[in-house]
């Protein structure tokens, strides 16, 4: 630790919240040193796998997964990463600011396929459950720790996420969990140079690392400390701050073809007047996060203030996709919720209301049996299904018909086509070329139009062009400009 000594009263309340669960007989109950690694190493097969079919089955659920394809591919050739799904030329750096996704790209180089995306994503979802794993078995016991950790790798936030494609907060989660495992062991270091990075991941998360800072300084009134371990709460407090002004204020505005940050408007509300949440969608929101995930206990840890930051952004937001617990906006509270909750359960083993004793002795089963019964309505269940694992012809024939368009082509196309043709083809969002007049469109049939319909559509997309058929199948249709 990088605290100095501390006079006795101090010290023993420091080391009764830090030691690990104890036996009858006074033995120290270690978690086996791999059980953090083979937990993450399941919870990466399971993962991957959930990914991987959803791919195979052209499941995509938004264009991100495109966008963050454009960028990646971009960074894995040394130039600057354009995402034109947000607009021919869209420098993505206008957008979020996420320089740590440029990590993925020599893998990328090498496997140029948005499964490498997939691949790492659940790879960074498993690696945030090591620091889950070991500080709850470190405070609570193996067995209880286990629970804990089952509980966490089958939140339903990270099951969200998971489920929704790609999202650069994915390195979020991992830096999280170990900079407050750190936090919670006293470790102040350590818990400063894991936050450090969440400037890099998102341009909001310069905040969340700001918080991180405050609660080291909390946890280090009180007792005696060397100037060192205040000076990084403090540093790591300013840094944050700063990183996410810069971002938001220099960086993004910089790379953004208005100069200005886009979503700014999410909180203005635009020209009207911005909508409120409503009182029981947020009470909604809040009894999910809290609730199922920790009993409400994590409320007794100084931990959970860390949340505040993606709360308040979220609820002050006009935008109601925010509002609620689907996508993946909640992922970044789990590493949060779950290490507030194994430190609110080591500080109420101690507690003098045996209530509270025998609440924490039985939540962490319960949080585990909790988790297990939600996963019957959440995406890992599909895993249990032999549907997951076929390719519906319907995919196949589209595949086919993709594979017609030539490499390097300019496509305009709509979601599900996009993940198949990003890896070798300029690609545009349908409607959005500004100018471009695209080599093929790549869409889908639906309301009941024809191949036909859809070639006089892209000629209104694109006047003085002239579109043909190339061919249609598993409910899509591809047009060819003929001049």
């Amino acid at each position: 630790m990088d605290s100095a000594t501390a006079p006795v009263a101090a010290q023993d309340r420091s080391r009764a919240e830090t030691a690990p669960a104890r036996g009858a007989r006074g033995a120290r109950l270690r978690a086996p040193r791999l059980d953090p690694y083979w937990v993450g190493g399941v919870l990466f097969l399971l993962y991957t796998t959930l990914s991987v079919c959803r791919h195979r089955r052209m499941l995509t659920m938004s264009w991100d997964l495109g966008i963050f394809e454009q960028a990646i591919r971009a960074y894995s050739r040394l130039q600057t990463p354009i995402a034109d799904l947000k607009g021919p030329g869209t420098n993505i750096l206008g957008d979020h600011f996420s320089p740590v996704t440029a990590l993925i790209a020599p893998l990328y180089r090498v496997f140029p396929t948005p499964v490498t995306l997939l691949v790492v994503q659940a790879a960074l979802f498993a690696l945030s459950a090591v620091p889950v794993t070991r500080l709850a078995a470190h405070l609570l016991g193996r067995r209880r720790g286990l629970a804990v950790a089952l509980a966490y790798g089958l939140s339903w936030g990270v099951q969200r996420a998971v489920d929704f494609d790609f999202h650069e907060i994915a390195f979020a989660m991992p830096l999280l969990a170990f900079s407050l495992e750190a936090v919670v062991r006293g470790r102040w270091r350590a818990a400063a140079l894991w936050a450090a990075p969440l400037v890099l991941v998102k341009e909001d998360l310069g905040v969340t690392a700001a918080a991180i800072g405050v609660l080291m300084l909390l946890r280090l009134r009180g007792t005696e400390h060397t100037r060192g371990a205040t000076a990084w709460a403090a540093g790591l407090v300013a840094f944050g701050l700063a990183g996410a002004a810069l971002a938001l204020g220099v960086i993004i505005p910089g790379f953004n073809s208005g100069g200005a940050y886009d979503y700014w408007n999410k909180l203005s509300g635009g020209d009207g007047p911005a909508p409120v949440i409503p009182v029981d969608t947020a009470l909604r929101t809040l009894a999910w996060t809290l609730l199922p995930t920790t009993g409400l206990l994590a409320l007794r840890s100084p931990v959970l203030l860390v949340a505040l930051p993606t709360l308040g952004w979220r609820f002050v937001s006009h935008d109601d996709h925010y509002w609620g617990t689907d996508w993946h906006y909640s992922a970044v509270l789990m590493p949060v919720l779950f290490i507030a909750l194994a430190d609110a359960l080591a500080r109420s083993r101690r507690s003098p209301r045996p209530w509270l004793r025998s609440y924490a002795h039985h939540l962490p089963a319960a949080v585990a049996a909790a988790a297990l019964a939600l996963t019957a309505s959440l995406p890992l269940y599909g895993l249990t299904l032999t549907e997951t694992y076929r390719v519906p012809q319907s995919v196949k024939d589209t595949e086919r018909l993709l594979d017609r368009i030539p490499d390097d082509a300019t496509v305009e196309a709509d979601i599900a086509p996009i993940s198949r043709l990003v890896s070798r083809c300029r690609v545009f969002w349908i409607g959005d070329t500004r100018g471009v007049v695209p080599d093929y469109i790549a869409l889908r049939l639906t309301d009941g139009r024809t191949p036909q319909d859809l070639a006089g559509e892209g000629q209104r997309l694109h006047p003085g062009a002239t579109y043909a058929v190339l061919g249609s199948g598993g409910g899509h249709a591809v047009l060819e400009r003929v001049r």
